[in-house]
């Protein structure tokens, strides 16, 4: 008879096995999810000269999975309270394979978006409880080991995309690109139906109207937000719209015990404050990110290959200090440790500005070291607060609210660079200064993140004397 895998919220050295099967499973998934994301985004012209579309239609390629997943997640959260991390995580894996295989096999525009967008919501099962099944596979003592591994996965498959990608297109044509995801998925979902921990489930009604309101408010306010930064008429009704939408379900869950848009959880401080830190951040290293590959070949006439190596050391420098942030985080405070890591990605940012877009990897490594190791001292220790600090009957809300904030925090990012170039010029000549205003803008959010934590050291230790107090009355 098959039976289920025990809670492993409060595992022993005897399952020590189980765990790292168990890590190795979301590791695998989350890297998957990733790697998909960045590869696809090497491979859209190749995809777009095959099927005879225009760069814009080839746009919706990327943008239609992003979106799925951003709409789709806090109701996969939301289930995996009410139905078990671990199921929605088999249900996401299983749809994010058979995705895999259908976009694989799309001879046209139309079915290619239809199994990207199908991608995308398999993609949304499995990030939105992936850091809350991380919470049954660790004891509390050390969940920031775990957050530390999850954050070297996806700073791995971040780096290592572009140049599997190209490497990969190089001796096979675009569908392999999505076809060896399907094998690595099967794998993933069989370690996980022997490994992963069966977590509990509310057993409350799933809230279909709610994730109606989520589903178009999310994917409305994406689509007009990128149809600003692109210019398209239209774009501001869709944005307008998608805030409407969100506006009623905001008034729908303030009066439910569990809202599926967890309203409750950010009344929480630390999760508040995670929560803005982790947009700030990412609307910092995204900004960045996108300015300077325009920078570098545009302004400096660089290859993309040599944007690739100038800016490797900033993905370098995370990988390996997340998981050390991970460690620190089970010992130190995350207002400490995310403030000393966004103050360094500030540092890091305003040396990155001084860079010349004709640098050399010598000119341009430290900056990016820097910026890097911040960042990865930040996630660590940021999510590990985020997770913690939650009830664990709501760790798939929180998990999934984690995750929307660093996609809110990534397509601001995206937003705030086509707004500057909209607003200044994309000619070459106005390239510089248009870059110089958005490093301004990347380093303007690093510090104010830097301050929500230092303002967090702060909170820390004033309910730290207030316990003590309470203890000795």
């Amino acid at each position: 008879m098959c039976t289920r895998p025990k809670s492993l919220s409060s595992i022993d050295d005897q399952n020590i096995g189980q765990r790292r099967r168990a890590m190795t499973t979301l590791s695998i998934a989350m890297g998957l999810v990733v790697l998909d994301s960045v590869i696809a985004g090497v491979a859209v012209p190749s995809i777009a000269a095959d099927l005879d579309i225009s760069p814009t239609q080839s746009v919706w390629i990327i943008s239609t999975y992003l979106i799925a997943t951003a709409a789709a997640l806090l109701p996969f959260s939301s289930l995996g309270d009410i139905k078990g991390h671990r199921f929605v995580y088999l249900l996401g894996l299983a749809i994010f394979t058979a995705a895999s295989f259908a976009c694989a096999l799309s001879t046209s525009l139309p079915m290619l978006l239809i199994a990207r967008m199908v991608q995308g919501i398999g993609a949304a099962g499995v990030a939105s409880v992936n850091m809350a099944l991380v919470r049954y596979i660790y004891p509390p003592s050390q969940l920031g080991r775990g957050m530390g591994l999850i954050g070297l996965v996806v700073a791995t498959a971040a780096a290592a995309g572009p140049s599997a990608g190209t490497a990969l297109l190089e001796i096979a044509p675009w569908p392999y690109i999505f076809l060896l995801s399907a094998p690595f998925g099967c794998l993933a979902f069989l370690l996980a139906v022997t490994s992963l921990p069966a977590t509990p489930g509310s057993g409350r009604d799933f809230d279909l109207i709610s994730t109606v309101l989520n589903m178009l408010g999310f994917s409305l306010i994406l689509i007009g937000a990128e149809g600003l930064g692109h210019g398209r008429s239209g774009s501001f009704v869709f944005l307008t719209s998608g805030l409407l939408f969100m506006t009623v379900l905001v008034r729908r869950q303030k009066s439910r015990e569990a809202p599926m848009l967890p309203v409750d959880l950010l009344r929480t401080p630390t999760i508040a404050a995670s929560a803005a830190t982790s947009i700030c951040a990412y609307i910092c290293q995204t900004l960045a990110f996108l300015a300077l590959v325009f920078y570098f070949q545009v302004v400096g006439g660089q290859s993309l290959i040599d944007v690739g190596l100038l800016m490797t050391p900033w993905p370098a420098a995370l990988m390996v200090a997340a998981p050390i942030a991970g460690r620190l985080a089970d010992r130190y405070s995350a207002g400490t440790l995310c403030g000393i890591g966004l103050g360094a990605l500030t540092i890091g940012m305003a040396l990155v500005a001084q860079i010349p877009a004709d640098a050399t990897f010598s000119e341009a490594v430290w900056p990016f070291l820097l910026c890097g190791a911040g960042f990865g001292l930040f996630q660590s220790a940021n999510n590990r607060a985020f997770m913690s600090a939650a009830p664990r009957a709501r760790s798939g809300a929180c998990a999934g609210l984690m995750t929307t904030s660093r996609l809110t925090g990534q397509t601001i990012g995206g937003l705030i660079l086509g707004l500057v170039f909209a607003i200044t010029d994309t000619e070459q000549s106005f390239i510089g200064r248009s870059v110089d205003i958005a490093l301004i803008n990347s380093a303007c959010f690093a510090a104010i993140a830097t301050g929500v934590s230092v303002f967090r050291v702060r909170a820390d230790r004033r309910r730290s004397r207030a316990s003590i107090v309470r203890n000795s009355t």
